[in-house]
């Protein structure tokens, strides 16, 4: 399959191979787009060119992404950490992108003996991943009969096909619903931004600055800005409990005694930081979205 493809770089421009379908597919498209790249996608796109950079998309499988990366097929790639340790890929991992987060965990019936991944020792596991889970297994100490299946993999212990399950969780109800519950997590995973070995050593310069774009998206999303007017005398206290990327900036207003204090935090600290804020002098608290972040 890989002959079909002209191998990247022959051009001069930048191969990034996106997935075509799936959960992953949107996310993705949209992150180049947030990140800068002008491009027009169609329903029948495979290769699409960026206006504004030399930068083409190529619209493939995600399960394919990291074996084209490793050929040199493509320069880069957009998929699953799962899916690059599945395809067991020579790829460098450039940057995790944030979004499509799971793990890849064991299950049994609720109602089987088994309480750890160790139990699993001589059992029968059905997954669709069987590569990345014999080699996960064997650094538990674990072997087992892996039982190749390409999907509805949660059926097979109520079929009596297998004892055991591996499979990618998000939620945990797929599993809940199929009276499985789970035992042990063998890997987390998440969109990563992968690289051929030889496109990262060749092309660094232009390898280095869409890994920069899209990482400078990724860590926006993951902080808010928050502006807050407070007197001076308050600021100790604000920043005894404002956490962020350094001191934050403060600024002299024109009434005197008044500041304005600027910060980025963490989103998952908003919940908790506001009340406290508040509590610590701050008003006309103000919380922005980031659109790009560079450290």
């Amino acid at each position: 399959m890989t002959a079909t493809f002209t191998r990247a770089g022959l051009n001069g421009r930048l191969t990034l191979a996106v997935p075509a379908k799936g959960r992953m597919a949107e996310p993705a498209l949209r992150l180049c787009s947030d990140a800068g790249l002008s491009f027009e996608v169609t329903e029948r796109s495979l290769v699409v060119p960026c206006a504004n950079a030399p930068v083409d998309l190529l619209l493939v499988r995600p399960s394919d992404i990291p074996e084209y990366a490793q050929d040199g097929v493509v320069d880069l790639g957009i998929t699953g950490a799962n899916l690059v340790a599945e395809a067991d890929a020579d790829v460098v991992t450039l940057a995790a992108l944030g979004f499509a987060r799971c793990t890849l965990e064991a299950a049994v019936p609720t109602d089987g003996p088994q309480q750890e991944l160790a139990e699993l020792h001589g059992l029968r596991v059905a997954t669709a991943y069987p590569v990345s889970t014999r080699r996960l297994l064997a650094e538990h100490g674990v072997e087992c009969e892996l039982i190749a299946v390409s999907g509805s993999v949660e059926a097979t212990p109520r079929l009596g096909l297998a004892d055991a399950i591996v499979d990618l969780v998000s939620t945990g109800s797929t599993m809940s619903a199929n009276g499985l519950r789970p035992i042990g997590k063998l890997l987390s995973s998440e969109a990563v931004l992968v690289g051929g070995r030889a496109a990262v050593e060749e092309r660094r310069d232009v390898v280095n600055r869409l890994e920069l774009m899209l990482s400078g998206v990724v860590a926006g999303r993951r902080r808010r800005y928050v502006m807050m007017n407070a007197h001076v005398d308050d600021l100790p206290a604000i920043r005894s409990v404002l956490p962020g990327m350094g001191a934050p900036s403060v600024l002299q207003l024109a009434d005197e005694g008044e500041i304005a204090v600027h910060a980025a935090v963490e989103v998952d600290e908003i919940w908790e930081l506001l009340p406290v804020l508040r509590e610590a002098g701050a008003t006309s608290i103000l919380v922005l979205p980031i659109e790009r972040l560079v450290a």
